[in-house]
């Protein structure tokens, strides 16, 4: 059985320009008290081509973690776009939210971004070198893909997750306890994407 369930994730500030930072408000329940920490990672896929260009935006760790219902805004930095091929860094691209205990990753939530100028004259005719301030970034929320992984917790070995697709939808800087029950809100897959696969395929494609 899995000691953590993510029962909803919500893209705050959407669509917003690129230099802003990225918010995602997080819903979890924790099932079994769990002696460390999570750690929760944002992740910026900056080319298709290489993952020599993905950057880790932000990394927090959370816990030791006891039975109960939490929510928390995991607020992270835009990518430095300097570091990005400037091919890659207008159009469609990839975030990954990804949660791990004892460096072991459980959950890995992704969405597809695109990156467009708000002016149809510049999308019609964009610069060869983009202009970052006049960029918008639409992250599309309500398509997400999500895997689940089988990992070791600590007293009980996370056999009943064998990985797969499940529906999320979509705040506060803190984490913070909650006594209710938080619903879950459907939302539909990632449109268009491969099924994930049993057994943890996460990698998404990108035209």
């Amino acid at each position: 059985m899995t000691a953590i369930n993510v029962t909803n994730v919500n893209v705050l500030d959407n669509p917003s320009k690129v230099t802003n930072p990225l918010q995602f408000e997080i819903q979890y329940e924790c099932l079994a008290d769990l002696a460390d920490d999570l750690e929760w990672k944002l992740t910026y896929v900056g080319s298709a081509e290489s993952e020599k260009y993905d950057q880790t935006l932000d990394a927090v760790f959370v816990g030791p973690v006891a039975c109960g219902q939490y929510r928390f805004v995991f607020q992270a930095d835009p990518p430095d776009f300097s570091k990005i091929p400037s091919d890659d860094v207008v159009g469609v691209t990839i975030i990954l939210l990804t949660c791990s205990y004892r460096n072991q990753e459980f959950l890995r939530v992704g969405y597809y971004v695109n990156n467009e100028y708000a002016e149809e004259e510049l999308r019609d005719n964009p610069p060869t070198e983009p202009k970052i301030d006049l960029l918008w970034r639409n992250i599309l929320a309500d398509k997400p893909r999500v895997t689940k992984f089988p990992i070791e917790w600590d007293q009980v070995k996370d056999e009943a997750d064998v990985g797969g697709e499940q529906q999320l939808a979509g705040g506060e800087q803190q984490q913070q306890q909650e006594g209710g029950q938080f619903g879950v809100v459907p939302s539909s897959g990632m449109e268009g994407a491969t099924p994930v696969n049993a057994g943890g395929d996460t990698d998404m494609q990108m035209d």
